[in-house]
């Protein structure tokens, strides 16, 4: 299988990154054994333009994926995180190969209107979209000429490298991380949380509500000296959204809490994640996971070992692959029919 994979690298951050979904989808799909050519369409901009001023150079990199397409001759294109190919741009790689489809996959939330935006944008030019979150608002992106589904946000071995259900030793008792506003759902819950918890245990928080938000090493520190954290996304109940924390935090064997709203009992049960009703039930897990350090382990280790069998970006970038080609699935996939064809 050749895959032509476009998204953002991150190649002019010098290693100061961010997690990226499309990192562990590319590791994913070289596990697969096929042929992957990366294309990062922000970097090419940049590259490209004079005096290295980005927009000089959306119109060349754009240029540059239609000849990539040309001589990589992929029998499958996917693309996430490219905000500049334009349509016409699409349209004219499929004008080259009218036989390889065009994955677009989106891990945004759709309670963000830009993002919906640009979902609606894309519909026309692709055959397949997949979205992090599942139910009847995948409706809307359906055409007479597309399949739209469903992924979970995948989770990679040599992204999540850590496994904390295996440690005994913290800096933080307790994590979030997660940029915000106080506007948000999760907001007041951190100022109650930070008010209750200060004098039981170490409690931070980065890009929300205490420090500034943390990338890079920086953020592999944090996750690796924190023995819990939470799941908190800006609104609760999507069917089966999460934003990409909760792979990053599960895969390193973090004992993760997780509001029981979205359905993501689907998926988890007691024995994976920490669910909570409320704040009063929330602060009550808390403590009691806090003081018993054997149970929280056996949580969090089943947790990640769980998270890694199902939400692989393997297990990810084969299920996308075989449905839009409406191949045999090579896996039980949990969220198999979560699909409008």
């Amino acid at each position: 299988m050749r895959i032509l994979h476009s998204d953002n690298l991150m190649i002019r951050r010098y290693g100061h990154t961010k997690v990226a979904t499309g990192r562990k989808l590319f590791n994913g799909m070289i596990r697969n054994n096929w042929k992957v050519y990366e294309f990062s369409e922000r970097d090419i901009a940049k590259f490209e333009a004079p005096l290295g001023i980005k927009p000089l150079g959306i119109r060349a990199a754009n240029r540059r994926f239609i000849e990539t397409f040309d001589n990589f001759k992929p029998d499958v294109c996917i693309i996430g995180h490219s905000d500049l190919l334009t349509n016409k741009t699409l349209q004219s790689v499929k004008k080259l190969s009218p036989s390889t489809p065009i994955i677009y996959r989106n891990v945004d939330p759709l309670w963000r209107e830009r993002n919906v935006k640009m979902i609606h944008h894309r519909k026309e030019v692709v055959d397949a979209i997949f979205v992090t979150t599942a139910g009847e608002p995948l409706k809307q992106f359906k055409t007479s000429n597309n399949i739209v589904g469903y992924i979970p946000n995948p989770t990679d071995p040599g992204v999540e490298t850590f496994d904390n259900s295996k440690k005994t030793e913290f800096t933080h008792d307790l994590l979030y991380c997660g940029k915000g506003s106080q506007s948000d759902d999760r907001y007041q819950l951190l100022v109650e949380l930070h008010a209750d918890l200060k004098n039981e245990l170490r409690f931070d928080t980065y890009g929300i509500y205490g420090h500034p938000p943390i990338f890079g090493q920086s953020y592999d520190d944090a996750l690796s000296s924190s023995k819990m954290a939470l799941n908190l996304n800006r609104f609760e109940g999507w069917p089966w959204y999460s934003s990409a924390r909760i792979s990053q935090l599960m895969g390193n064997g973090l004992l993760t809490f997780v509001w029981d709203k979205g359905d993501m009992r689907q998926f988890f049960n007691d024995e994976h994640v920490v669910f909570f009703r409320d704040s009063a039930s929330l602060k009550k897990q808390i403590r009691n996971f806090h003081n018993d350090d054997a149970r929280r382990q056996t949580v969090a280790g089943q947790g990640r070992k769980f998270y890694h069998e199902e939400f692989s970006g393997q297990k990810v970038a084969s299920y996308m692959v075989e449905t839009t080609l409406n191949l045999p699935y090579s896996h039980d996939y949990l969220w198999k029919d979560a699909v409008y064809r």
